[in-house]
């Protein structure tokens, strides 16, 4: 297979914005790393280690032959099931935020669901070239990958993360419109989605509360709303140009965790409309070149691959800034690239990693 350079626009996309993410978890956790730990530089250096880790990876996996994965997906899919079952186990998996979705190494947490997010992108993308000829049944081509990805999430779900679950189904969803599944099929799974995502939330009171304040934040201003209306004032104070750097008035013990799921808030607050812009244009740019690697790549195992993890990058980032300005419910996604999380960081640059491999294909 012929080869050529590795995509410099997307490497300089993503560098930029993920020092631009290590900036932020800076500004807006000092005050918190201060308060909890005596050393307001407590989060920004946790997040700088991943980020030079994770751009060692980034480039490493860059220039390991994507056909690997191909051979090595039964072994990477059960590892990936059997570290969603482990973390699940009471002594094994350690609970943050209310979910049991880590493993504790020391002050670092590792999160399994991420790992299983690009497994799956990965297996699914197989999936399809070895049962083209039977997607067009629903039976045969379909609901087998479907039940993988059931697996999958149901097991995520038990931890639970809904958020992460729902990215999960996005993409391999992304993928099988992408593969050529019928149309129709797609129909009848937003009815059934819809059904199913009623149901989930109707089973745990929480999940209600969050619907009931994203309707209604100000019903209950000091309880389930409290999250929204706190990042509704810091991004409203933004203006055009923002409060300037550091001078987030929020981040001073008002908007709960802010380096985590509304650091945008705090990008808001501090850069106005034009970090906003900034922000989503670099955003944008990375899906646009992502996009475009799949669809000149050749080989069928890496334009899907590249398909996938740029559909999971897309349905990530827009979940989380949809729930950052108000317009869906918290759900507990992370910001790419932004967020404080190592392994949300560690597993978006292994993707990115892959892209740009497969961005060397003519």
């Amino acid at each position: 297979m012929k080869k050529k350079g590795m995509d410099i626009p997307l490497v300089i996309g993503i560098v930029l914005i993920a020092l631009f993410g290590v900036l932020m978890i800076y500004s807006s956790s000092y005050i918190w790393a201060e308060y909890k730990f005596n050393d307001p530089f407590k989060y920004v250096k946790n997040q700088g280690l991943f980020l030079i880790v994770g751009l060692f990876l980034m480039f490493f996996i860059s220039k390991i032959d994507i056909t690997l994965y191909y051979k090595k997906l039964n072994v990477l899919l059960f590892g990936s099931i059997l570290l969603l079952i482990l973390v699940l186990i009471p002594g094994i998996g350690t609970v943050r935020n209310g979910s049991r979705s880590w493993f504790g190494i020391g002050s670092f947490g590792i999160q399994p669901s991420e790992f299983s997010k690009l497994v799956l992108i990965l297996f699914t993308s197989k999936y399809l070239i070895k049962n083209e000829k039977n997607l067009s049944s629903i039976l045969k081509g379909v609901l087998p990958i479907l039940g993988m990805t059931l697996l999958v999430f149901g097991l995520i779900m038990l931890q639970p993360d809904f958020g992460t679950g729902m990215i999960i189904v996005m993409s391999i969803i992304g993928l099988l419109f992408v593969g050529g599944v019928n149309f129709k099929f797609f129909i009848r799974m937003g009815i059934l989605g819809a059904i199913g995502i009623t149901i989930l939330i109707l089973m745990a009171p929480y999940r209600l509360k969050r619907i009931l304040s994203f309707l209604d934040p100000w019903s209950d201003p000091l309880g389930s709303g409290f999250q929204i209306i706190q990042s509704l004032y810091a991004i409203g104070p933004g203006g055009l140009f923002g409060q300037g750097f550091l001078n987030s008035r929020q981040k001073h013990f008002y908007l709960p965790e802010p380096q985590t799921d509304f650091i945008f808030s705090i990008i808001s607050e501090e850069f106005g409309f034009l970090g906003v812009i900034i922000v989503v244009g670099l955003f944008l740019f990375i899906i646009y070149r992502g996009f475009k690697i799949a669809r000149n790549c050749e080989d069928l195992f890496s334009k899907y691959v590249a398909f996938g993890i740029t559909f999971g990058l897309s349905f990530q980032a827009i979940l989380n800034l949809m729930v950052v300005v108000g317009l869906i419910p918290v759900t507990g996604v992370t910001l790419p690239f932004l967020s404080y999380g190592g392994s949300s960081l560690l597993i978006t640059l292994c993707s990115m990693g892959i892209l740009l491999n497969i961005s060397k294909q003519n």
